[in-house]
């Protein structure tokens, strides 16, 4: 942890926990700005899939990388890497504290630790894992994940195609195992880092997550996944709310169905973040009731 006085809070948890309500009372607190680190809220295009934060809760404090791409542009964690720090170098010449909040596990690392240098995939190797993908779907390539990188597959969001497809490449290249890139030393970031993991008793997560999804099909999600079509294959759209929509407007499945599968996807989602949030780093949990432990907590 480095000595500065520059601190970075970084709010984690499952989704529809409250995380973007927790994220905006912070940052009014300590009179700072928000980086969102929710790897489908940086796209214009994508609003009610992502329960992106309302106008009236981007107004209540500066929020950064939301609305900041468009879905035709290709987005990595390195990007966001890139652009997210030289972000904080600027803001933390007039903060002492910046907020960092987001589910994507993958993008909050990119921030807070940096990336080992990982294996370029060679393109034949690339091509027949597309293919595969193309041909025969997501099963057998989630247990191929599964037999030669337990590790990741624990924790890893494998109902997304990308995140599999990555790791495999990795392995194939390399012989080695995606999790074993991720072990080495880590960076040594000019800030200090403080995670503070949002929870609740499952019941109600599940609760809220399937109120979440009716809400989102009542505010239009159905013209947002059809004005999406020409864009079905971009990764961020690989991912639940929007596989299990474009399911439907293929005629695969019911309309019934289709929501079901995304209230199901997205109750695995949460617990997989969780899984993956409790192993990450150094995060103490809380209740979003918990304001003055929370504070305690970032303070200490």
């Amino acid at each position: 942890m480095s000595e500065t006085k520059k601190k970075l809070v970084v709010v984690v948890g499952p989704t529809a926990v409250g995380k973007t309500a927790m994220a905006i009372k912070l940052a009014n607190h300590f009179g700072t700005a928000i980086l969102s680190a929710d790897s489908r809220q940086f796209y214009r295009e994508m609003s009610i899939g992502t329960a992106k934060p309302t106008a009236e809760e981007l107004a209540a404090a500066p929020h950064y990388f939301i609305n900041s791409h468009s879905i035709a542009e290709d987005y990595s964690a390195g990007d966001f890497e890139r652009e997210a720090l030289a972000l904080l170098d600027d803001l933390f010449k007039t903060h002492d504290t910046v907020v960092l909040v987001g589910g994507s596990g993958l993008f909050v690392r990119a921030v807070c630790e940096g990336f080992d240098a990982l294996p370029t995939a060679l393109p034949a190797i690339r091509e027949k894992l597309n293919t595969a993908f193309e041909t025969e779907g997501l099963a057998p390539l989630q247990a191929r994940l599964k037999a030669v990188d337990p590790a990741y597959f624990e924790t890893a969001d494998v109902q997304n195609p990308q995140r599999v497809i990555r790791a495999l490449e990795v392995y194939e290249t390399s012989g080695q195992p995606f999790s074993s890139f991720r072990q080495r030393d880590l960076l040594k970031r000019p800030f200090q880092v403080v995670t503070v993991g949002l929870t609740m008793e499952r019941a109600v997560l599940y609760d809220r997550i399937n109120r979440r999804v009716d809400a989102m099909l009542a505010d239009g999600l159905l013209d947002e996944v059809k004005a999406l079509l020409p864009f079905r294959e971009k990764p961020a759209l690989l991912t639940v709310g929007y596989a299990e929509i474009f399911d439907y407007l293929d005629g695969k499945l019911t309309l019934e169905v289709a929501v079901d599968k995304v209230k199901q996807n997205s109750r695995r989602y949460a617990k997989r973040q969780l899984t993956w949030f409790k192993k990450y780093g150094h995060t103490s949990w809380f209740t979003s009731a918990d304001w003055d432990a929370i504070l305690d907590y970032i303070n200490a």
